[in-house]
């Protein structure tokens, strides 16, 4: 189970966004891939691979044949969790405790932060003489702590309790004196320099690990979507060459609505499209024949039956831990996947012999949206969307089936190793 190994030790440094990026970065480049800037030339060479990064937070990885291509095979995903992050001048003082103001990111299960050892990740600006550079920074002790308010002072904890973030889910840091400046504790943690910025976020010190009888689950803080993530970024990297351009992108800020300039619903994956085919002389036709041959997988955890909720499941949906990978459905498009881009999906994993499992939501209860409509309104291509299964989604930490991942990553090379052929809604796989 390397593919799994490999997972629970990235997982365990993905600190943030950021440090999702850095890793994956890290394993493009020990894979052979160029690092190319957004703000240079974009000289490209057939036969070669390359990625960039936006905002140390979203990355696009690409392939490019040998030979002269018109098909896009794309794989999308996110690098970002929910969590709180920490507002500018954070500290409140009650009492003798200090506590740092926090705000929600994204729509967690803000309950599953409280009464657990938290820390702070994410980056610094530091200022050193004129100059001023971005710092990854991660503090590695049980700084953090939301403590719960005793049953005895909330009778309906159990029954009726609503977090209010303003109030209930403000993490204590300790005993300080009057003297206590926020930045100047930060500043241990950096190389040097003077902080004047940060993009920081509270972090669940649990470790990824395996539980069950056998070890057949998998249990971690971000598997949404980082389990996805990395699972993908193995199988683009693994895959044989064919003969369409591979593209792999992780975007950030999907769980706060993907409108920012790294999100998906940016012009990031349009322009490296458009760059890589300037870089390659296509004309507009070009462009726009390879746009219609070409598949995007968008890969967003998806939801299991719950055993203890069975209720919320729609009635005729079977999703099980370890059934292998998902593909899901919404009749309002909240999910691209429709008849032709699922048959896609199912012809592939008939082919490489892995399990699927199909997802709708209970038709009275309205479901997330995900990377594949957000991409698609700035680049229009066939599109599906899939995931791995898992419970607990959006909780400090969450659970999936162990197994599974080794099916994500055999789809995923086996979707870029294998030759696509298009002809309006048919197709057929070499």
């Amino acid at each position: 189970m390397a593919n799994l190994d490999k997972l629970m030790k990235l997982l365990g440094t993905s600190y943030s966004q950021f440090h999702a990026v850095r890793n994956m970065r890290a394993e493009l480049i020990d894979a052979g891939f160029i690092e190319i800037k957004e703000n240079d030339n974009f000289t490209l060479y057939p036969g070669n691979s390359y990625f960039v990064t936006r905002n140390d937070s979203s990355i696009i990885a690409f392939k490019l044949p040998e030979y002269p291509a018109k098909q896009l095979k794309i794989t999308a995903t996110h690098t970002d969790s929910p969590t709180f992050k920490l507002k500018p001048n954070p500290v409140k003082k009650y009492k003798n405790i200090t506590s740092l103001n926090c705000e929600p990111y994204g729509g967690g299960l803000y309950y599953s932060f409280f009464d657990k050892p938290l820390t702070l990740a994410g980056r610094v600006f530091v200022k050193d003489g004129n100059e001023v550079t971005p710092e990854l920074i991660y503090i590695d002790k049980d700084l953090l702590y939301i403590p719960s308010v005793a049953i005895h002072m909330n009778r309906n904890a159990n029954s009726s309790f609503e977090v209010n973030p303003a109030r209930d889910s403000i993490p204590m840091l300790g005993e300080t004196d009057d003297e206590f400046s926020f930045n100047d504790m930060l500043s241990q943690y950096v190389e040097s320099g003077e902080i004047i910025s940060y993009d920081l976020f509270l972090v669940n010190r649990q470790k990824p690990t395996l539980v069950g009888l056998n070890g057949e689950f998998l249990s971690s803080p971000r598997l949404d979507d980082l389990a996805s993530s990395y699972s993908a970024l193995f199988g683009f990297i693994n895959a044989e060459d064919d003969s369409s351009i591979q593209m792999y992108a992780s975007f950030d800020n999907e769980e706060v609505g993907s409108l920012t300039k790294q999100g998906a619903h940016s012009d990031f994956l349009k322009h490296i499209i458009s760059r890589i085919g300037e870089a390659l002389g296509w004309s507009k036709n070009d462009r726009f024949q390879a746009l219609a041959n070409s598949v995007l997988l968008s890969i967003d955890n998806a939801h299991a039956n719950h055993p203890n909720r069975p209720d919320l499941s729609d009635a005729t949906t079977d999703v099980r831990l370890n059934g292998g990978i998902v593909i899901k459905y919404n009749a309002n498009q909240s999910y691209t996947s429709d008849g032709f881009s699922s048959s896609i999906v199912k012809a592939l994993c008939d082919k490489l012999a892995l399990p699927y499992q199909e997802f709708t939501n209970r038709s009275d209860l309205r479901g997330g949206s995900t990377l594949g409509n957000i991409s698609n309104s700035e680049v229009s291509l066939t599109s599906v969307d899939i995931g791995l299964a898992q419970l607990a989604m959006h909780s400090a930490n969450e659970i999936m089936g162990a197994y599974d991942v080794d099916d994500m990553v055999e789809l995923v090379a086996g979707f870029y190793s294998t030759p696509l052929y298009i002809s309006g809604t048919s197709f057929s796989l070499k």
